[in-house]
């Protein structure tokens, strides 16, 4: 039920008792849904109060149950007016003071709205009780601000002349209201009006110092000296033209007639625009030397009142009497201005009268050209209007190019793209996501759209607004059949309803669509957690039932519904394995491993792939720990081992710690596995991949690729290839035999859709490249990489391809660039869990651009620490700390070792270290030191040149 406050006591068509009974429903609304005890009614309602009082404020309460819920079967508690403990409280839900409060935040339409639904003084019978002066005064003040705001987003629009109009009634009213003087006399300025400007400051002075016995505020004091100055402060601000509009434009101007009446409806959905059109228009006829009026069909107005309204503004007045001389009067005035434009703004809120007024023009024969243009959301129910064959203007959303216009005009950051999708080109829309992006760099729902929205939304039937929120829960896109599941009725009446509202739009027979993604975020966001919680379930038993196939759109659902059990695991589960985002699909994991309520190794093993893929390796690994301890059974421990068939392109290990836990399981568990199946090959393709840079494990590798390939298991084939890579480093000058692994990793993942290792393949063959000093191919398989990166979401690529293209700069001795490069893309690193990378990689690329002069013990050289202490200590301790370097593991790193051992020798003048260093760097001597693909130290030649 629609209460009504802001004028007359009002509550529905309730048909109320005396002014005790009244003054208890006032009561009652004052307090906002909160209880009011017995005896502060009585209090309230009387001085003295007489014996009997309680019985007679139940026999009040009684009487306004029957008034309020007329339909309410006997001896059934009240839903509305209940009781609780000691007293009372009226739960409404839909007040016209809560209403115009929610709605302050809101445009110059919104505001517009709001200031029409003040019918006269808030609680107008009951402004001298106690109770109620506070919300009174209160409520008293927000209208005054509304005013306020509506004229500054009157100003903001270039319309002063309304906004003079407006407030000198206003400040006449409330004198000491500082704003809107200042707000009036910005409005005189931009009208040409500079001496009536500084009057109306003077006005000001004097009202506040005869009021209030003080002088102007630091606001109206620098008004005056802006309007002194002529300062550009006050010059209006440049507007952006109507854009993406031209068409409807000039279907307006085809509407104008050559003699007798025109009439054009403009049609659309809220915030489309339709004001704006007309504004427009009114301004092109008005240059023409048009008379042009304007008036509004405010809802609960008198009848007729927007005739009143054009009949007034020419000069005019409406005598009241029957129907027929009312109308005869009203076309008459009309038609005694012309030509003349009158605009009727929201004709779908117009009361039959004034719709029939509107048809008398029809069957009148006009001497003189008059166009009537209305805008309206809803067909105009007006069969003689029809007849006329009005010209219709509907109006659509905005093109992306004419919605980047709007959204420039407020925000040069923000998304057009998204903005346009989001808005469904709704210019309201538009604007009020590009204002919040502007304010807070997020495009959820904006207060001003919220709030219109949830005007409308109140609007409907009680059961009709349920059946929405269900439908939100739905997503944009509603099923009719599966909504009726969930709602446990018909639903088509509700839909209807809402259909008609503008909140929905029929797309094919039995499928619906919220009009826009704004509104059904806004309709599901009114949903408390625990209610959508419920529906989500709800929607996700039906959909077992009638699309179990559809794990996506099950597994949403059970997301947002929390839902654990068997049903749960399975969709969320199933849909992790069909994503293509890694990210998401570590979600749904871990939704289904909680579902599960214990760890199980598949679940486990998936949520590990899709944290490792998606670039949290710390998180995978310690997931994988998790599980491996919480099982004992040889099969689960080779499940979560298996896992981790994560591509791996660094050879210096990220946990050792960790690795060496996996690898002492995997070999315990290898015995129970001693045929050639797909679980043997992954545990010694995982040996082999965490022992990695050990140059020990080949044969592990090489047993695990046989394996696969007699399977002819193409993932598990990858996977294997990956474990053989990791130990082609045993000796230096490997650069070609890595290559060709990495030519058929990119070809058999190709083949059959392996993204991560086609990614893996084309990485290998850039490391290569610059090995082979080829960078034409480094370039190509660089250029793959990244693009496929970006496609599924693979953020861990980038660092490489970043460091690959600052070893570039490096190697056309562009050094303050590759520098750059370099820091830039160490800062990548940081906090990835790839800690083999982490540590050393920066210095050591600094290192080989500048030379061991520039060496810093104290910087963070991780596992080279060893190798560089002989640059950079004093030489006898150099010497020492040379001959004490181990041989080091056979990893990337093995040239790169070699080339700082071979600088030592240079520095110390040492034959052995000499004859040391050559040997290691002997294979490679065609190739350029950097293999790794991230750092390069020349041409291996070179050092053994030297």
């Amino acid at each position: 039920m629609r209460f009504g406050v802001l004028g007359p006591l009002t509550a529905g068509s309730a048909r109320l008792g005396g002014p005790k009974q009244r003054a208890v429903l006032a009561r009652l609304l004052v307090a906002r849904r909160r209880v009011v005890p017995v005896r502060t009614l009585v209090a309230d309602l009387w001085e003295d109060p007489p014996d009997g009082a309680v019985g007679t404020v139940q026999t009040f309460v009684g009487a306004l149950r029957k008034a309020l819920e007329p339909g309410r079967p006997p001896r059934t508690p009240s839903t509305l007016l209940v009781t609780e403990g000691a007293g009372y409280a009226l739960l409404a839900t839909d007040v016209d003071a809560w209403r115009f409060e929610e709605m302050l935040g809101g445009g110059l339409s919104v505001l517009d709205d709001a200031l029409a639904l003040w019918r006269g003084p808030a609680y107008a019978e009951f402004a001298d009780e106690h109770w109620a002066r506070a919300e009174v005064d209160r409520l008293t003040e927000l209208r005054l601000v509304a005013v306020e705001r509506r004229a500054e987003a009157l100003l903001g629009v270039g319309r002063a002349a309304e906004v003079v109009a407006d407030l000198r009634a206003h400040v006449a009213a409330h004198p000491w209201r500082e704003k809107a003087w200042s707000l009036l006399a910005l409005a005189l300025y931009r009208e040409g009006r500079q001496g009536d400007a500084l009057e109306s400051v003077r006005s000001a002075r004097a009202a506040l110092v005869e009021n209030l016995g003080v002088d102007p505020g630091p606001e109206l004091r620098a008004l005056e000296s802006d309007i002194l100055a002529q300062s550009p402060r006050l010059t209006p601000p440049v507007l952006p033209t109507l854009v993406g509009r031209a068409a409807e434009l000039s279907a307006l101007a085809d509407a104008v007639p050559a003699a007798g009446l025109g009439i054009a409806l403009v049609s659309g959905e809220a915030g489309v625009g339709k004001t704006a059109l007309a504004e427009e228009f009114l301004a092109v006829l008005r240059g023409q030397g048009w008379t042009t009026v304007w008036a509004r069909c405010p809802e609960d107005a008198p009848v007729a009142w927007p005739w009143q309204q054009v009949v007034e503004a020419l000069g005019s007045e409406l005598v009241a009497g029957d129907h027929f001389h009312l109308r005869r009067a009203v076309v008459s005035t009309v038609e005694s201005a012309a030509p003349v434009l009158v605009v009727l703004d929201d004709l779908h809120q117009a009361d039959d009268e004034t719709l029939a007024v509107l048809a008398a023009f029809t069957k009148a024969r006009l001497s003189g050209r008059v166009l009537i243009v209305a805008t309206t959301r809803v067909p105009v129910p007006s069969e003689a209007v029809a007849r006329a064959e009005p010209v219709r203007v509907p109006l659509g959303g905005l093109g992306e190019e004419a919605v980047g216009a709007l959204v420039r005009s407020i925000s040069a950051e923000a998304d057009v793209r998204a903005i346009h999708e989001r808005s469904g080109g709704n210019p309201f829309y538009v604007k009020e996501l590009a204002r919040l992006f502007a304010a807070e760099g997020s495009l959820g729902v904006p207060a001003g759209v919220r709030e219109v929205i949830r005007h409308r939304l109140a609007a409907l039937p009680a059961d009709a607004r349920t059946v929405l929120h269900q439908a939100s829960v739905l997503g944009r896109d509603v099923e009719v059949e599966v909504l009726g599941l969930v709602a446990g009725e018909d639903v088509l009446d509700a839909l209807d309803l809402a259909v008609a509202a503008g909140f929905l739009a029929e797309v094919a027979p039995g499928l619906a669509r919220f009009t826009h993604v704004l509104v059904r975020d806004t309709v599901y966001e009114e949903l408390s957690l625990t209610r959508r919680a419920r529906w989500h379930a709800a929607v996700a038993a039906v959909l077992e039932s009638v699309r179990p196939a559809d794990v996506t759109l099950l597994a949403h659902h059970h997301l947002l519904a929390g839902t654990r059990g068997e049903a749960a695991v399975r969709a969320l589960a199933g849909a992790a394995e069909v994503t293509r985002s890694p990210r998401e699909a570590a979600g749904l994991w871990r939704a289904a491993v909680a579902a599960a309520g214990g760890v199980r190794p598949g679940l486990v093993a998936g949520l590990v792939r899709a944290l490792a893929v998606s670039g949290d390796l710390e998180a995978a690994r310690r997931e994988r720990g998790t599980a491996l301890r919480a099982t004992t059974d040889l099969h689960a421990t080779a499940e979560v081992i298996g896992s981790f068939d994560v591509p791996g392109i660094w050879t210096t290990n990220d946990d050792p710690a960790h690795s060496a836990e996996l690898v002492a399981a995997a070999e315990r568990a290898l015995p129970a596995f001693p045929g050639p199946t797909a679980t043997r090959a992954r545990l010694l393709a995982t040996i082999a991949m965490e022992d990695r840079g050990s140059g020990t494990r080949l044969p592990e590798a090489c047993e695990a690729e046989a394996i696969a390939r007699d399977l002819d298991d193409p993932a598990l084939l990858a996977f294997a290839l990956n474990a053989r890579f990791m130990h082609t480093f045993h000796r230096t000058g490997l650069a070609e035999e890595r290559a060709g692994i990495g030519r058929e990793l990119v070809a058999l993942a190709a083949r059959h859709h392996l993204v991560t290792y086609e990614v893996l393949g084309h990485l290998v063959l850039v490391q290569a490249g610059a090995a082979l000093n080829d960078f034409a191919t480094g370039d190509l398989h660089a250029t793959a990489a990244d693009a496929l990166a970006r496609e599924h979401d693979l953020p861990l690529v980038s660092v490489f391809t970043d460091f690959y293209a600052a070893l570039k700069l490096a190697a056309a001795h562009r050094i303050p660039e590759a520098e750059r490069a370099y820091r830039a893309a160490a800062e990548r690193v940081q906090g990835t869990g790839m800690w083999g990378m982490e540590h050393g990689l920066l210095p050591l690329a600094l290192l080989s651009l500048h030379g061991q002069s520039t060496v810093d013990l104290d910087d963070d050289w991780g596992p080279l620490r060893d190798w560089v202490l002989p640059l950079a200590l004093p030489l006898d301790e150099a010497a020492k700390a040379a001959h004490a370097v181990p041989e080091g593991p056979g990893d990337l790193l093995a040239e790169v070792r070699a080339c700082l051992l071979a600088m030592a020798a240079e520095r110390l003048q040492d034959n052995e270290l000499r004859e040391r260093a050559r040997t290691i760097l002997e294979p490679a001597r065609h190739e350029l030191a950097a293999g790794t693909g991230l750092v390069t130290f020349g041409p291996v030649a070179d050092f053994l040149g030297r």
